[in-house]
């Protein structure tokens, strides 16, 4: 049986073990610690632990001025209120002075589920690729959750880390090992490519086994660092195969889809198909239904890969 954790679970582990080990390793949130798993880290580490309230302007520069006192700050919220209502903040008071904040948001996605469109940040990678200076990582499990967080906090500078609400599929062992700036081949194919990030790996896996029932063979590719992103294993990709599939839990404009799509078009032109949401707002309702409502499904990967 497959083991199934929420991203987010992992964060709050991650986060306690940096804090044992990392004692300039400070954790704020915007009251959700209950939600964003940083409870975790405040149980063990009360007095490096800020609860800013729900002020997420104010969460991203406190966190700005610790790290100019040579802490490593991790601040907390959900990824649309993280990213949405504190942008200047983190352009201005982060990016832009180049400090050593990480914005470690949960929630992201339709996977948030019951919670609806207001809740559903389906832009966050957009607008936080688009920062100077910003690192962007959207891990695929719990393990690469994990190591993404002490990566994080080991890189010098800005870091928007990606996290979900919903428990997903561990795909990793204990032996994987993730590197910032790296895609990871985890599937042979030559026929078509499948590119995915975040809970979407798991899926375009699957469909990659499907298309192989059907005599397709698809490669599959987790890009895990959305910013800055491997271009070599896209090129590579873009070569060896008739078309590249990207798939991902947010929208079709400014995301995983764009950023391959740029690649690709300026050093190695061939088809990109993009799935994930067609500008347009989520809704209510389960996570991973919604997933298929919105053409996030196995079946559709495997059906626009049979057009390349």
């Amino acid at each position: 049986m497959t083991k199934m954790m929420a991203t987010r679970d992992a964060y709050g582990e991650a986060l306690k073990e940096l804090g044992e080990i990392n004692e300039n390793i400070v954790v704020l949130d915007a009251d959700l610690s209950g939600s964003t798993k940083t409870s975790v880290f405040q149980k063990a580490f009360p007095n490096r632990f800020f609860n800013v309230g729900i002020a997420e302007q104010n969460l991203i520069g406190t966190a700005a001025g610790l790290a100019t006192a040579g802490k490593i700050p991790f601040a907390s919220s959900f990824a649309m209120f993280a990213t949405g209502r504190a942008f200047e903040i983190i352009r201005n008071s982060v990016c832009y002075p180049k400090l050593n904040v990480k914005i470690a948001a949960t929630h992201a996605g339709l996977t948030v589920g019951e919670d609806g469109a207001t809740h559903q940040a389906l832009e966050d990678i957009s607008v936080m690729r688009s920062l100077p200076n910003m690192v962007v990582l959207c891990p695929a499990d719990a393990i690469e959750t994990k190591q993404c967080i002490y990566k994080a906090a080991e890189h010098d500078g800005p870091v928007y880390i990606r996290l979900g609400r919903a428990k997903v599929p561990v795909i990793f062992d204990e032996n994987y090992k993730f590197e910032i700036g790296k895609g990871v081949q985890l599937r042979e194919g030559n026929d078509v490519t499948i590119i995915a990030t975040g809970v979407m790996v798991d899926r375009a896996i699957k469909a990659s086994e499907r298309l192989s029932e059907e005599g397709i063979s698809a490669r599959v590719i987790n890009i895990s660092t959305i910013k800055p992103i491997d271009k070599d294993i896209i090129i590579k990709a873009a070569k060896e195969t008739k078309g590249i599939i990207t798939v991902e839990e947010h929208s079709i404009i400014g995301g995983l889809g764009s950023a391959v799509a740029e690649v690709v078009g300026e050093n190695h032109p061939t088809r990109v198909i993009r799935i994930g949401t067609m500008d347009t707002f989520g809704e209510s309702g389960d996570g991973f239904e919604l997933l298929d409502k919105y053409g996030l499904s196995v079946d559709n990967i495997v059906n626009k890969a049979k057009l390349l």
